[in-house]
């Protein structure tokens, strides 16, 4: 008569470096090797009428800058057609601080001055990031490098978030291979809640929080620059950080040999998840710090790289609380991931 395999008991870990607890539930799931995606992203290959694709510039908003400059781009950097804030509304010299923030009867306002642009991965509509090679990504890397560098001048942008949705379901809205970079006039809650837990963490411990991750056990894979782990309280299933070994605590700091590694490990990484996990829906998001933090924050602020498949809904509870129910222990998690061999 065959036996029903154990199942670890629940636990709730708090991560030293989000302040979020996440309460690891495995009766809730099936073994996590079994976990697949429902709903598996499936490219749409017309590329007739998508105005990212080479030939249809024309289509777009207008384009900041592409490289190479010339008319056989590789990669396109351009506004934003549906911007969520806007470049035109600034306040006088740029200037952007707590004086330009109004109190009103229902709370604080602020102009909604900001960049919302887009970075064209690829002039063909079928290739998708992780079918680049890694000094290919490694240029989309330092895109987002040259365009955060350009931004920076302006004295009102506070923060920089660079992020990509792949699949419709993960909120992408076109098929063509693309992400996003938003900057800010404010510096997110959650930005501000991690630097105040890591400067926690080192005030406790006189180690930066990432610096510190060394367990095997959450090991996925790993080069001489940069290494990626399943997060000790990962909010998702098979969450994935992508960290730099060397204490970083900006994005654009990146130079191009350190983009072309991270190029090879993010290309093995999405592979693996591809593969693993039924090509899913996902969201990549760089955590840096943000554009003004003071010498006393930089030895615990550290820049990381998060990749979200998108297996589970949020619910309630998660949207109620802010504490996230993960049926898959990360080692678990980084065990099938480290040990799954993907052709590159």
């Amino acid at each position: 008569m065959a036996t029903t395999p154990p199942t670890r008991s629940p636990e709730l870990r708090k991560d030293p470096v989000t302040n979020q607890w996440v309460i690891f539930s495995p009766a809730r799931a099936k073994r996590p090797s079994d976990f697949k995606s429902k709903s598996p992203e499936n490219p749409n290959n017309n590329s007739s009428s998508c105005p990212f694709c080479i030939g249809n510039e024309h289509q777009c908003a207008p384009e900041i800058f592409r490289v190479p400059p010339d008319p056989n781009w590789k990669l396109r950097v351009i506004e934003n057609l549906y911007p969520a804030l806007s470049r035109k509304l600034d306040h006088p010299n740029g200037q952007n601080d707590d004086s330009s923030s109004e109190l009103s009867g229902l709370g604080w306002v602020v102009a909604g001055f900001g960049f919302h642009d887009v970075v064209i991965e690829t002039p063909v509509h079928s290739v998708q990031l992780s079918d680049l090679d890694p000094s290919e990504i490694g240029d989309v890397l330092i895109a987002y490098k040259r365009r955060i560098e350009q931004i920076k001048q302006f004295d009102s942008i506070k923060y920089i978030q660079v992020f990509k949705n792949h699949g419709a379901s993960a909120g992408a809205s076109m098929s063509h291979s693309h992400s996003q970079m938003l900057s800010l006039p404010i510096v997110p809650p959650s930005v501000s809640t991690r630097l105040n837990s890591m400067k926690e963490h080192f005030n406790r411990t006189g180690k930066c929080s990432l610096c510190q991750v060394q367990s095997k056990d959450l090991l996925i894979n790993e080069t001489s620059r940069f290494f990626s782990i399943a997060p000790y309280a990962s909010s998702f299933p098979f969450e994935i950080w992508i960290i730099p070994r060397d204490h970083s605590s900006h994005f654009d700091e990146l130079d191009n040999k350190k983009a072309v590694d991270l190029g090879g490990l993010l290309k093995l990484i999405l592979k693996k998840m591809a593969l693993q996990l039924n090509n899913p829906p996902f969201n990549f998001m760089i955590h840096t710090s943000p554009i003004q933090v003071t010498d006393s924050e930089l030895p615990y602020s550290h820049w990381f790289l998060q990749i979200i498949p998108q297996l589970t809904g949020v619910g309630g509870f998660e949207l109620g609380s802010g504490c996230y129910i993960n049926p898959v222990f990360p080692d678990d998690a980084a065990k099938i991931l480290r040990e799954l061999n993907v052709p590159i």
